[in-house]
């Protein structure tokens, strides 16, 4: 995994691409949704781990399956963990 870092607009762009899938899966909207910081994985593709702040105190952390270009599919959302605090590492999970 690499050095976390804080978010780039292009990670923010990543979050919010899958911000719909995370609603879903959750049954909760998000009027709040910043990227805070981010870390990645190489594997079959770019697994992105985001922290994304979603109120004051509270924060999801996601993880996105970007594939290898080859393979034209989507931004995947693979997981996410809720009831997280701005302080709280990003792990692989």
């Amino acid at each position: 995994m690499s050095a976390t870092k804080a978010a780039t607009p292009e990670v923010q762009a990543i979050a919010d691409k899958v911000k719909p899938q995370l609603e879903e899966q959750a049954n909760r909207k998000y009027s709040l949704f910043k990227a805070v910081e981010f870390t990645t994985q190489a594997g079959q593709g770019t697994n992105y781990f985001i922290k994304v702040q979603v109120d004051n105190d509270d924060f999801v952390h996601l993880r996105v399956l970007e594939s290898p270009p080859h393979e034209n599919k989507p931004l995947a959302l693979q997981g996410y963990q809720t009831d997280k605090s701005k302080g709280d590492k990003l792990t692989v999970f």
